[in-house]
């Protein structure tokens, strides 16, 4: 569904978000798992928005690399919080688009008039992962347990190598390709010709940026400290052009023209956000102010396995339908924020949205939808300066642009984020 104000919907509020500090993975989160990061960003939420005893109308929350226990997290994380045990909760996923298809989940049913207010949110930890063992090791555990006799027990271990024992972590390799999200990102930055000192010129744009938000206070509202945590800790206010130019290719380190560094690309991350939707009448009777509204959405994929498209480029495709839904241009935006999974995919995105050819022949628009003003671009920092818990990004998003519009006092704003699997997810907010 692109459109939620028409004649047949109510107006989607965003009353606001909060989130904890996001931490680079194996640091101040890892002891700690999905549950328990989204139960503390969602009782920030509670608290801030004196939600302690209602029932809202749902809760929808996922996470991207969980374990077998997070099935039903979302509902576990209402029930951890002081909202009323009535509340429902359903857990999603859609890679790193997780928690703002979340948000556009609950403002498609508050527009339809199905529930009168909702959290989103999301989490993920790369700290604390699944480790999986070998099917031959899970059968002979199976078989143990089943085991009637000491000695049916002993025959399921015959046969035992060491070998069996040997772990498997979870990868963000796409599984049609075998390529990690950044090898793939590589051949994007090489196909659009960008080179390495642009990418870093943008990561150290949005630890400035980052860094200036928090310290004029924009975040003070929008995040909770957590464990030992008050700030982001992938933040560099010292980094420099000179410091991101001396790093080694992190994907393509054979060829001599890796381009992608640790410093242009995202850490593993761990961390967590929500946000508050609800209709006007809902917020209106508990005097809350809304920030924004959620006017727009479109979700779009590309054939990167077989098509040859960059596995990150379906935002340019959501973005552009999602426009002319809204009959608007790209030009007709006061803010963007769009995910710095990498510094590469971001300018990549915005030379395709330039290209004559690409939007004719790829996007099948009559004319390039142009280029943006980069001073509204990521305007307090992305996810290269304060991370990216893949499924908790959307809503960190939201939040973010919420907030900024609210600061306004009016205007619009644009949200692209790209996935694995090749797709994007896009949306527009209003106040």
């Amino acid at each position: 569904m692109s459109q939620f104000v028409n004649h047949a919907s109510r107006p989607v509020a965003i009353i606001g978000g909060i989130r904890i500090p996001f931490a680079r993975s194996n640091t101040a989160y890892s002891d700690v798992g999905n549950r328990d990061m989204l139960s503390a960003a969602t009782n920030g939420l509670v608290e801030a928005y004196s939600l302690a005893g209602e029932i809202l109308g749902d809760a929808s929350m996922g996470a991207v690399i969980k374990h077998s226990s997070d099935w039903n997290l979302a509902r576990e994380v209402v029930l951890d919080t002081d909202l009323d045990p009535h509340t429902p909760g359903i857990t999603v996923q859609r890679a790193c688009g997780t928690s703002l298809d979340a948000t556009v989940m609950i403002g498609n049913k508050i527009a339809l008039g199905q529930i009168d207010s909702g959290i989103a949110g999301g989490a993920d930890t790369t700290s604390d992962v699944p480790v999986v063992y070998s099917k031959k090791l899970a059968h002979r555990l199976i078989k143990t347990v089943n085991a009637r006799s000491f000695k049916q027990r002993l025959a399921a271990w015959k046969g035992f190598r060491p070998s069996e024992l040997k772990p498997s972590f979870p990868g963000v390799a796409e599984p049609r390709t075998r390529m990690s999200m950044g090898q793939h990102t590589e051949l994007m930055a090489k196909e659009w010709g960008i080179p390495q000192s642009d990418q870093d010129q943008l990561a150290l744009e949005s630890h400035l940026k980052a860094s200036a938000a928090w310290d004029r206070g924009f975040f003070d509202d929008l995040v909770v400290p957590y464990l030992s945590l008050l700030r982001d800790n992938n933040l560099r206010p010292d980094t420099s052009l000179e410091k991101l130019a001396g790093l080694k290719p992190a994907f393509d380190k054979k060829s001599g023209e890796g381009t992608l560094t640790a410093g242009n690309s995202t850490p593993l991350t761990d961390g967590a956000s929500t946000a508050l939707l609800a209709s006007e009448d809902w917020a209106k009777e508990r005097d809350l102010p809304v920030q924004a509204y959620l006017t727009h959405s479109r979700v779009a994929a590309v054939d990167f396995a077989t098509g040859g498209e960059g596995l990150l480029m379906a935002p340019t495709y959501a973005v552009a339908n999602m426009l002319k839904a809204a009959g608007l241009t790209l030009q007709d935006f006061d803010f963007y924020e769009i995910h710095e999974a990498f510094a590469a995919q971001v300018l990549a995105t915005l030379k395709a949205w330039e290209s004559e050819e690409y939007c004719r022949d790829v996007l099948g628009l009559d004319a390039a939808l142009g280029s943006i003003d980069r001073s509204k671009l990521n305007v307090v920092g992305s996810s290269l300066a304060v991370g990216h818990p893949f499924a908790a990004t959307g809503t960190r998003i939201v939040a973010t642009l919420a907030k900024l519009l609210a600061e306004k006092g009016s205007g619009r704003g644009l949200i692209s984020l790209c996935t694995a699997g090749g797709m994007g997810v896009a949306a527009i907010l209003e106040r």
